[in-house]
């Protein structure tokens, strides 16, 4: 079940041969490298792997998992860097570590057979499969030791090991009927348009969900819902709902005020694992620091936050990104880890005795008590999160205990970083830069996107295909996925509006193309597979439209065909938007049940119900058109296009023939098929946007 395809047959890791301990010492991966030295005899994720499994008759354990991931290095100490353990690992079996950042495809197979066996998921994901590929046995952590009725895992590799060797055609039999029954599920939804009357319905089930008392959806662990804040804000944009304006602000308060973020030094962890946003995991991720940064300029836009919150979140945050996470040539890295030094949080709790000790007894009290660090500590051995629950009457004083603080928790150790750039996570910098620039009036933020998209357009496709991911001027062997291909688009087609540039149009449709033939389900219009059709086959092909940490493959590609149908000309145009009204038709039964796993495909479809709003400013002068074209960014809803350059440019089909009026610079603003009168001044384009 597992083959060859072109792409991954070139992405054999030189500098081992068949027997080798040291496999993963080429990898591109830091959470391969991170095991480059277990005493396992590690494999990375290719078809010689399958073969060496087949030739010695043993089975495959796939150990999946990602560089900030806490328990994944909780594990690889317990069991990965013991000696007697490793030595039962490669006795009987062929080991093989997958990053699941690298490769969500594999990720996404083994993920839905691990939740199907066992109800949950989760990594570290450990997987026993045979020599095909077929999985058998599913887990995650497992410890040393036995634990709380959790077997040890040297107890699990001698069940498997002699289940194996005793009952192999039995084993065999049942991972055949896993894969039979995983493949009878239906791999596209029915189909159920997302109307104006499924958006306020998707506010409604919100609504019940939201808790009143902390912010955000449901209960521990809490996690960002980026996404589902755009919709809110997005609703609220078109429809004028305050309903959807309470959950979004209450929500981005309580996550801006609680430990989730960064006090100090801007940027938001994973997620809290209580309902009150006081504990994070610490690893700080670029998709939710991307996605939120989008959220938090949208909030600031709006302009209803009188306490400047959403404000200074958003630049804090676009600070964070840039300051923190942009490797040496200009794109964005992975993640910061949940650790420092093995301990998780290590860099960031505090005690009361700490802060006196570096800001002095004063200011040291007074600190603990704005940032409810206290005695009895909010996290463990006394240690608390820095909250915020309100801001300091004296700012001023806030401002200069904050920067002591942060420049003495420089000086500890600090949490290792990920520095590969992932391609869909980096068109989310991408599109959160470029608009936060526009809400925020820092132009050089697009600069800085533009620097990132020229690396990854360069260095990301080879030979006309996008690739999954790179790291230190290396680009990985791993082919891009869809969401690869929506995010990135995504984010091009927003530097394309914030330069008018056409280069970034050309590229953000040829990425659109590649994904409407190479992706697209030829048996369910409007559905997507999250591979390539020419991609390596792996037991079952993933097709996930659900919106989780990060939008789903599915709903970026239609977001970004529905901005590019705005965008580009009629014969693409017609094409695009019919593309992206099928996909959404697939999208109504999960908005329908669980708008919170859809909140990509929610903005998505409010983008559409509002036209997608779209605003051509055409003159001579380029200081005129930018100043209109900066009043069309601050003021149109989310989702809205804008462009600006000479007037009558072919070459850029929103603009084609469009002129100046009465010899003066002029915006058009045109939602769907109809198009208001232009408009000269700065007052008639706001009013026009505000209609």
């Amino acid at each position: 079940m597992i083959r060859s395809s072109p792409v991954v047959g070139a992405a054999i890791i030189g500098g081992w041969e068949a027997g080798g301990m040291n496999r993963l010492a080429d990898a591109t991966s830091p959470y391969l490298l991170q095991h480059a030295d277990n005493p396992v005899q590690w494999w990375p994720w290719t078809p010689e792997a399958f073969e060496e499994a087949r030739r010695r008759d043993v089975p495959v354990l796939l150990s999946v998992g990602y560089a900030a991931c806490h328990w994944c290095h909780v594990m690889a100490h317990e069991s990965f860097e013991d000696a007697e353990i490793a030595a039962a690992m490669n006795e009987h079996f062929v080991n093989i570590k997958v990053d699941r950042e690298e490769r969500p495809d594999v990720d996404s197979v083994y993920m839905e057979a691990t939740q199907a066996m066992t109800g949950q998921g989760g990594w570290p994901m450990t997987c026993f499969l045979t020599p095909d590929g077929e999985p058998f046995h599913c887990g995650t952590y497992y410890p040393p030791k036995p634990l709380r009725g959790m077997p040890s895992f040297p107890q699990l590799l001698e069940a498997v090991a002699s289940a194996w060797s005793e009952r192999g055609a039995e084993v065999r039999a049942a991972a055949t009927r896993v894969v039979e029954q995983l493949a009878s599920q239906p791999s596209a939804l029915p189909e159920a348009g997302v109307d104006d009357a499924a958006l306020d319905a998707a506010v409604s089930r919100l609504g019940s969900e939201f808790d009143a008392v902390h912010g955000g959806f449901g209960d521990a662990p809490k996690f960002p819902p980026s996404m589902v804040l755009e919709f809110l804000l997005r609703h609220h944009e078109r429809t004028g709902s305050a309903e959807a304006l309470r959950l979004a602000t209450s929500t981005a308060g309580a996550m801006a005020r609680g430990g989730l973020y960064d006090q100090l030094a801007g940027g938001f962890a994973r997620y809290s694992v209580d309902a009150a946003w006081v504990v994070p995991h610490f690893e700080k991720m670029l998709y939710d620091n991307a996605l939120l940064l989008r959220a938090y300029a949208h909030l600031a836009r709006l302009d209803v936050d009188a306490s400047g919150l959403a404000r200074r979140v958003a630049r804090e945050t676009a600070e964070f990104l840039l300051r923190d996470l942009r490797t040496s040539d200009g794109a964005f890295a992975a993640s910061l880890d949940a650790d420092t030094e093995g301990v998780e949080g290590l860099t960031y709790v505090w005690t009361p005795e700490e802060l006196v000790a570096v800001l002095g007894e004063q200011d040291g009290r007074w600190a603990a008590e704005l940032l409810v660090v206290t005695p009895e500590g909010t996290f463990e051995q006394g240690a608390s999160t820095l909250r915020l629950p309100a801001d300091p009457d004296d700012v001023e004083r806030w401002r200069r205990v904050r920067d002591v603080l942060a420049e003495a928790r420089s000086r500890r150790p600090q949490p290792g970083i990920d520095d590969k750039v992932v391609t869909s996570w980096n068109g989310m910098a991408l599109t959160a830069l470029v608009e936060a620039a526009a809400a925020l009036d820092e132009p050089q933020w697009v600069q800085d996107a533009r620097r990132a998209a020229e690396l990854l357009v360069q260095r990301h496709v080879v030979d006309g295909r996008l690739r999954r991911s790179s790291r230190d001027g290396v680009v990985g062997q791993a082919a891009g996925v869809l969401e690869d291909h929506g995010c990135l688009a995504e984010g091009l087609l927003a530097l394309h509006q914030a330069t008018g540039e056409q280069s970034w149009l050309d590229a953000a449709c040829a990425l659109l193309d590649t994904a409407l033939q190479q992706f697209a389900d030829p048996e369910h219009p409007g559905s997507f597979f999250d591979t390539a059709a020419d991609a390596e086959a792996l037991v079952r092909r993933p097709s996930d439209p659900t919106d989780n940490a990060s939008p789903s493959g599915a709903s970026a590609t239609a977001a970004a065909l529905l901005t590019a149908a705005a965008l580009a000309g009629p014969d693409r145009a017609t094409r695009y938007r019919a593309a992206a009204e099928q996909a959404l038709s697939r999208a109504g039964l999960l908005v329908q049940r669980a708008p919170r796993f859809a909140g990509h495909w929610l903005a998505a479809a409010e983008a559409l119900s509002h036209g997608p709003v779209q605003i051509a400013v055409a003159g001579d002068e380029a200081a005129e058109r930018a100043d209109l074209l900066a009043v069309a960014r601050r003021n149109a809803p989310g989702g809205a296009v804008a462009v600006a350059g000479p007037p009558d440019a072919a070459a850029v089909p929103l603009l084609a023939g469009r002129g100046l009026v009465d010899g003066a610079t002029a915006a058009y603003v045109c939602r769907g098929y109809v198009c208001d009168r232009p408009v000269t001044s700065a007052e008639d384009l706001v009013a026009a946007l505000a209609r």
